[in-house]
């Protein structure tokens, strides 16, 4: 048992409480001694948490399915005159990418694994390089006219869809839809990097110190 010792000096009330060496919490006590990794783990991704990886998540799996619903319908409604995001498979690449984004970051959520933050963090730098590059793609196909309707030579026949104006304007509109869920996804995954990044190298400087 432990042994309780108590002593006032100048109105201060001193307990002391000597502990055995037999006792589990000594080897806690002991100079050197190191909490469990899976406590330093849990402890670096609730700071990780305070980002709301699911609701980020939930954000980057709706857009992602957005993206790829789109890209197929524009995929088979431009066959043969496709546009420049349908050339490019912006809308596949992105919105599988997101998909897997929005998938770590609501697994995220629900375990308390620091390797898996990392893999957060790796993921949504690609989201981040990889809106940038949709977003030039969007705003190039809005500067540019429907594929189909640029003539070399002045007396070569335009398609009939190329003399309707509201054409245009849809495409345009759904391009400029595009821009704005780029730069919500970009949002998202530069937020998730942050409090990723400064988890991490959180858990980096607490293993160096223990």
């Amino acid at each position: 048992m432990a042994a309780t010792t108590v002593t006032d000096s100048g109105g201060v009330r001193i307990i002391t409480e000597v502990i055995p060496a037999t006792d589990p919490r000594a080897a806690q006590l002991a100079p050197g001694s190191r909490p469990p990794a899976h406590a330093v783990s849990s402890f670096q991704v609730r700071g990780f948490r305070k980002a709301q990886p699911k609701a980020l998540g939930t954000i980057h799996i709706f857009t992602g399915i957005i993206h790829i619903c789109f890209g197929i319908i524009l995929t088979v409604s431009e066959y043969g005159t496709p546009s420049i995001p349908v050339a490019s498979g912006v809308f596949f690449w992105l919105g599988l990418l997101l998909l897997v984004s929005g998938s770590l970051l609501v697994e995220s959520e629900k375990r308390d694994n620091i390797s898996l933050v990392k893999t957060c963090c790796v993921v949504n730098m690609g989201v981040i390089l990889s809106t940038l590059v949709a977003t030039l793609v969007h705003t190039t196909a809005i500067a540019h006219n429907i594929p189909g309707c640029d003539t070399n030579t002045p007396y070569q026949a335009k398609a009939e869809w190329c003399f309707n104006a509201g054409n245009k304007v849809l495409s345009n509109g759904l391009d400029s839809m595009f821009v704005i869920f780029c730069l919500l996804e970009f949002c998202a995954a530069v937020a998730a990097l942050a409090f990723g990044y400064d988890a991490v190298k959180q858990h980096n400087y607490t293993r160096m110190e223990l």
